[in-house]
């Protein structure tokens, strides 16, 4: 995916530049159904529904909070949290980014999969979880 203007003026300037541009890069090459956009004041990634965005993004780190992460389905072990919401990836500098690439590549892939079935069949894979 070609990235979008708007977040590129996002990405100018913050502290993690280097470190966001990388996480970014893995997400959108990921799966080509994954998009970008700027929403809430940050870089969103989306792919049926809000995928995932940065948060505390003025921060020399970077967190990666991915919305509804508790359905996304399959087993992350560098992914944070529990429960049905909220989960996290979070890195100190880019070569924290490149060690889980390909599991981050494959949590984008099964959130793109999991927003491509019909409804029902999502409800249902994301209770077996």
């Amino acid at each position: 995916m070609k990235p979008g203007p708007a977040a590129e003026r996002w990405f100018a300037g913050k502290p993690a530049e280097p470190i966001l541009r990388r996480v970014r890069e893995v997400v959108l090459k990921a799966d080509p159904r994954m998009s970008e956009g700027t929403k809430y004041g940050t870089v969103m990634f989306h792919s049926g529904a809000d995928f995932a965005s940065f948060v505390q993004h003025n921060q020399k780190t970077v967190s990666l909070m991915f919305n509804r992460g508790g359905i996304i389905p399959g087993r992350f072990p560098h992914m944070e949290g529990t429960g049905r919401a909220v989960r996290f990836m979070r890195f100190a500098d880019v070569a924290e980014v490149n060690a889980p690439a390909a599991e981050l590549g494959k949590i984008v892939v099964a959130w793109c999969d999991l927003m491509s079935m019909p409804a029902k069949g999502r409800r249902a894979e994301s209770r077996s979880k």
